[in-house]
């Protein structure tokens, strides 16, 4: 398992406007357990593919980064759907955007335009499980975002053939924020 794309709910789907707001710290800590897992598990993972967007896959993308220290070969790649995709961002959110390509190992389009219709989203999801070995998705079935439609795309691969689809769903992020809460609690 070298390749894993990662991806999950836009921030706006979740609320969460900064990126260091709580619930943002949850997801990464919940992002940094699983990929630890599989590491120790003993998978050979070397990429994470993200698109870009905002929320999961920059905060995973962060979390990666961190992880570098102790798992060098570790790498990111950004592969956007297409050019352009923060042009229409606010100046805050460029600037984060900016920051994670900054470190990113490997950065391209899927399609070489700008945006021209929904279809290069779909255009993107196929890539993205075409070219990984499995997913790490944040997302909750109770809870439907735009990210249905990739992890439609995993579902079918992962019935054809072997493609591992990890989720973190919404009672896992609550479990970690009680543990995280309660080992806070704890050192008192």
């Amino acid at each position: 398992m070298k390749v894993m794309t990662l991806t999950g709910y836009k921030s706006h789907e979740l609320q969460i406007f900064k990126n260091d707001d709580p619930p943002a710290l949850i997801i990464k800590a919940a992002i940094r357990k699983k990929i630890v897992e599989l590491l120790e598990e003993g998978n050979d993972l070397e990429w994470i593919l993200i698109s870009g967007q905002l929320g999961v896959e920059l905060w995973g993308a962060e979390v990666v980064y961190e992880l570098q220290e102790y798992y060098p070969q570790l790498k990111v790649a950004v592969i956007t759907p297409f050019l352009g995709q923060e042009e229409k961002w606010s100046e805050a959110n460029k600037e984060y955007y900016e920051f994670i390509l900054s470190q990113a190992d490997f950065i391209d389009s899927v399609s070489r335009k700008k945006y021209e219709s929904p279809a290069q989203f779909k255009q993107k999801n196929l890539f993205f499980i075409n070219k990984a070995n499995c997913l790490l998705v944040v997302y909750d079935d109770e809870r439907p975002g735009n990210t249905k439609f990739i992890l439609e795309i995993a579902k079918t691969k992962a019935e054809k053939q072997h493609f591992p689809i990890y989720t973190i769903d919404f009672y896992e992020l609550q479990v970690l924020m009680e543990e995280i809460s309660y080992n806070q609690n704890s050192d008192w």
